[in-house]
């Protein structure tokens, strides 16, 4: 269900909260504020997926004028795979272009060791230059929500709409599992495994549940080329992504008075996560002032927990905008 639009005082807070996704608000008072003057990064040319929606739903929307595509950004350690199936639904039913993408040292995009919001942001601009993507709907999830979040208040007039799924425009530090999945990766990497389910073995414990441990071995595989005796190693650079945990957990923008996102904004929130907890409600507000909040019956895995809950949320959420 989608909640009406929350109006926070101006006062409330003055910068937004540093939040621990399992410890009470702690605030921190600061006006710092992301400068858009820096140089531009060095930008990574990001892989893709693309979902065309059948022909009938395509016209009818182009005559309605409601064909802006969307562009689906995965979370750590993801892929465009991950989306794949929700984003042949959306394209379906909404009857636009669905882009699914491989953010930097994901999936089948290039390795690059800077990995932060601000490259991420910057690559997701390029990707749209490149394809001249107009004012597209952004649906990211975790930290591909953050991702989306910093393209829309980096540079508002070229975003449509957004959906956050599961993160928050604050500085909260990940759950420890993050890290022990990058540990898990490693003892993997280290032990030269041949098959997945020795890898699978060695990842119990680290990450006992079996989805997460089937999500973090798509990243598996074995090089191009090469005999059935070769270890399998991880797509993803662990190096680089272990090094980039802080950064996960920032968010650039400090100061919601500097700029702010005029256009709509969904943030889903799965009920049984902490990533977006009521104390985070007013800064969503100040930096996203027509923002509606839908909660999901999940985790923090939203969109694979409860596909069905996240489809109609979207859904709704983007025909009431059209």
């Amino acid at each position: 269900m989608l909640r009406p639009l929350l109006r926070p005082q101006p006062h409330q807070f003055l910068s937004p909260p540093s939040l621990h996704p399992s410890s009470p608000l702690s605030l921190t008072l600061t006006t710092r504020a992301f400068s858009l003057s820096t140089p531009r990064p060095k930008r990574v040319r990001l892989t893709y997926d693309l979902h065309s929606p059948p022909p009938a739903a395509k016209e009818k929307v182009e005559k309605e004028g409601n064909d802006a595509p969307i562009i689906f950004i995965h979370g750590l350690f993801g892929s465009k795979k991950n989306n794949r199936s929700m984003s042949k639904v959306l394209a379906k039913e909404l009857g636009r272009k669905v882009y699914a993408i491989d953010l930097r040292n994901h999936g089948d995009a290039p390795h690059d060791p800077v990995h932060d919001y601000v490259h991420l942001a910057d690559d997701v601009e390029g990707f749209m230059e490149e394809h001249e993507i107009e004012k597209p709907t952004l649906i990211g999830h975790s930290m591909g929500a953050k991702t989306a979040m910093t393209v829309a208040l980096t540079s508002p007039s070229k975003v449509g709409s957004i959906v956050s799924v599961d993160n928050a425009p604050v500085d909260a530090a990940l759950k420890s599992d993050f890290g022990k999945y990058i540990q898990g990766m490693r003892k993997v990497e280290d032990a030269q495994v041949t098959k997945q389910s020795e890898a699978d073995e060695i990842l119990q414990d680290f990450a006992p549940e079996l989805p997460i441990r089937q999500f973090l071995l798509t990243n598996l595989h074995r090089p191009a080329s090469t005999p059935p005796t070769t270890p399998l190693v991880f797509r993803i650079p662990i190096r680089f992504l272990a090094a980039a945990l802080d950064n996960m957990a920032d968010f650039p923008f400090k100061d919601p008075d500097a700029t702010r996102f005029s256009q709509p904004a969904l943030f889903v929130r799965g009920t049984r996560s902490h990533y977006v907890p009521d104390e985070t409600i007013p800064i969503i507000g100040r930096f996203f002032p027509r923002f509606e909040i839908s909660d999901v019956e999940a985790g923090h895995w939203v969109v694979s927990e409860n596909p069905e809950g996240f489809r109609r949320a979207v859904v709704e959420f983007l025909q009431e905008k059209e």
